[in-house]
């Protein structure tokens, strides 16, 4: 949860979608006790306890506010306040317990869904979202509850996987694991399909791409038969009302749909601190995991051609050691028209956003993304690749540039697109203009939500009847 830590998209959707349905809904975060949630939660006061089981200790639920939304913490210091990031360690491998730590998680959600923590106040629905929480869902029903369990999914790629033999410590029988095995590993990621009452995920469009082989990441044939049944379907991530360019607090200055000059001194910024000269050419922005998903290898590959044309590129993020490498070089052979800042700050990266004519996005796939959003609400043109949700997001020649194969030539096409559009100050400013008023708050999104949970309810209640 952004507000306390945050490793991808997934913590800003945490910290953003309760605060869109607050008003409308009881809901309440339920969120590892990292070190750095303890040490954002100075008022942390028990409410609850989750007995041991298996290999799995006993935590403590401890509740707090964050921005007026209540979070439960788990509490279990020998799981989770450890250095390094929620899922590694200091250098970069998964901790070696994961399985046991995020069972804990999924099992303390089921039990107090159960009512079995000792807690005044018990959920009607769980929202489980991507691997970590998933396993909750198998959980509540070898449990025999009746509290239906939707399912988001935020990545497939990233499944959960662990050893078979770590079943009898997680208090899975061999009966009950069968059915979140996966090619002879435990898939906490399947038993959240298998036994949730619905799934969805973050665009309309992948949901509709991993119901076949080419993104379905081996689960293909289970999501399909999801989808055959109405239990997949997709909502687009929304983006939180801080993206706003005439009050962000971190850009060097404001503007709107028709004053255009604070875009000009942001694009300054960006350039000085990149040790980039002043132009008038277009300013192209990475703000990215450097990651081989992002196709930062094809944004690399088009370079020469930005500077050979006479635009600059900025980049901004880290990942995997080769990718940062060839961007390190790239920055090196092309001093005058390539700058990086290594590492992440999120208000440069606002800067960016700000200054940036135009933000190259060629994944190779992308669930639903948050960037080409973050960048349209700023007046930056996203250049993407058509899958995902930068199907769902970005209208080709409206609000954005698309380009249908995750190819060097095709993205370079793309590129050329963004010099012409360039060129007509007209056409730009018109594009710029209807991408900053596409609807993307997650009031949208919220509403979505609570549509959804009723649906969900409202199905298993026959269910029950009969």
């Amino acid at each position: 949860m952004a507000d306390y830590v945050k490793a991808g998209g997934l913590g800003d959707v945490a910290a953003a979608l309760p605060r869109a349905l607050r008003t409308r809904s009881d809901v309440r975060v339920l969120i590892p006790g990292y070190d750095e949630v303890i040490a954002g939660a100075p008022d942390l006061r028990l409410v609850g306890r989750v007995p041991a089981r298996a290999g799995i200790p006993a935590c403590d639920i401890g509740e707090t506010l964050a921005g007026g939304v209540p979070v439960l913490v788990l509490v279990c210091p020998g799981l989770f306040q450890r250095g390094g990031s929620p899922y590694v360690d200091g250098s970069g491998q998964d901790w070696s317990d994961n399985a046991v730590r995020f069972a804990a998680l999924s099992r303390a959600a089921a039990v107090i869904a159960c009512g079995n923590a000792g807690m005044e106040w018990q959920p009607e629905l769980l929202h489980l979202n991507d691997w970590p929480c998933a396993l909750a869902a198998a959980y509540l029903r070898w449990y025999g509850s009746d509290v239906p369990a939707l399912l988001t999914v935020h990545n497939l790629a990233y499944q959960g996987l662990f050893p078979l033999e770590d079943a009898a410590v997680l208090g899975v029988s061999p009966e009950q694991a069968e059915s979140i095995t996966f090619h002879g590993r435990l898939s906490f990621l399947q038993a959240g399909i298998v036994h949730a009452d619905h799934v969805n995920t973050v665009s309309v469009s992948y949901a509709r791409q991993i119901t076949g082989p080419e993104q379905g990441c081996g689960l293909d044939a289970l999501l399909s038969r999801h989808a055959a049944s109405g239990r997949l379907s997709g909502i687009v991530n929304g983006i939180d009302s801080s993206w706003d360019p005439r009050t962000d607090m971190h850009l060097s200055e404001h503007f709107d749909l028709h004053r255009w000059e604070g875009r000009v001194a942001n694009k300054r910024r960006v350039q000085r601190a990149l040790g980039l000269p002043h132009s008038d050419g277009p300013l192209f922005a990475v703000v990215s995991r450097l990651v081989h998903q992002k196709g930062l290898d094809l944004s690399c590959a088009v370079a020469h051609q930005i500077a050979a044309a006479g635009g600059q590129l900025a980049i901004i993020g880290g990942g995997e050691p080769r990718i940062e490498a060839e961007v390190a070089a790239l920055s090196r052979r092309f001093p005058s028209s390539v700058g990086v800042y290594p590492g992440f700050d999120e208000g440069f990266a606002r800067k960016m956003f700000a200054g940036a004519d135009f933000l190259l996005m060629p994944s190779r796939f992308e669930p639903c993304g948050l960037s080409q959003m973050y960048a349209q609400r700023f007046g930056c043109l996203p250049i993407a690749h058509a899958t995902g949700g930068l199907i769902d997001t970005v209208e080709d020649g409206v609000t954005g540039l698309l380009f249908n194969s995750a190819d060097a030539d095709s993205l370079r096409r793309c590129v050329q697109r963004a010099f012409r559009t360039y060129r007509i100050p007209g056409l730009l400013s018109a594009m710029r203009r209807a991408a900053m008023l596409r609807p993307s708050s997650w009031d949208l999104a919220g509403t979505e939500y609570l549509r959804l949970y009723e649906r969900v309810l409202d199905a298993r209640v026959p269910e029950l009847q009969a």
